[in-house]
């Protein structure tokens, strides 16, 4: 029994070696498709002035399930078109190793936000740092079975929300703007700056 879970687990890993290739052509057209959501609603947050929790918490998980069932096809059609299962044994750990941190995420988005409380307009603004948080964990989670860039992006996540959360209390400045800017950026900006890096070094791979 032992030795048949050794044998499938090193099956396991080599397999993940095989297709970090797959994995990081398809991680460029989901980046960018986050990324231009992630704008998008930004967008239409500060434009409708959706500034309550309740709308707030609102326009931005429905703008993850976008991403997510966007990121579930875009990452279908790769696998068909590389003649590759979809639901195989590696995109399960990769699913297994997302699955806690953005589940706590979504949690608290909907507690803090679709529930709010008397002090609710506090927590539109910490939202943003505390998806950025867990966000951050679930791609440095991913990374241990996807291309090494994914960990580093995933410490991008958790420096960035640490800094910037740090800064009002050390630097005591007037802070007053939507946290839409917060969110425009953690999953707007950041995502195709990221997806256009990987897109590019690709491109230049395919080239050489």
């Amino acid at each position: 029994m032992e030795s048949n879970w050794a044998a499938e687990h090193l099956r396991t890993i080599r397999t993940l070696m095989e297709r970090s290739a797959l994995y990081r052509r398809a991680l460029a057209p989901i980046m960018l498709f986050a990324g231009i959501i992630g704008v998008m609603a930004a967008a239409v947050g500060l434009i409708l002035h959706m500034d309550t929790a309740r709308a707030f918490g609102a326009l931005w998980l429905g703008a993850a399930v976008i991403v997510i069932a966007g990121a579930f096809f875009i990452a279908r059609r790769q696998a068909l078109k590389d003649n590759e299962p979809f639901w195989s044994p590696p995109t399960r750990r990769v699913t297994q190793s997302l699955l806690p941190p953005l589940t706590a995420g979504m949690i608290l988005g909907v507690v803090f936000a679709l529930f709010p409380t008397t002090d609710a307009v506090d927590f539109s603004l910490l939202l943003p740092f505390l998806w950025a948080f867990f966000y951050g964990c679930a791609l440095h989670s991913a990374g241990f079975f996807m291309p090494r860039g994914v960990k580093w992006f995933g410490w991008t996540y958790i420096g960035l929300a640490c800094g910037i959360l740090c800064f009002p209390v050390v630097a005591q400045p007037e802070l007053d703007f939507s946290a839409h800017w917060l969110m425009g950026f953690f999953f707007g900006v950041l995502h195709l700056a990221y997806g256009a890096y990987l897109y590019l070094t690709e491109k230049g791979k395919n080239a050489a």
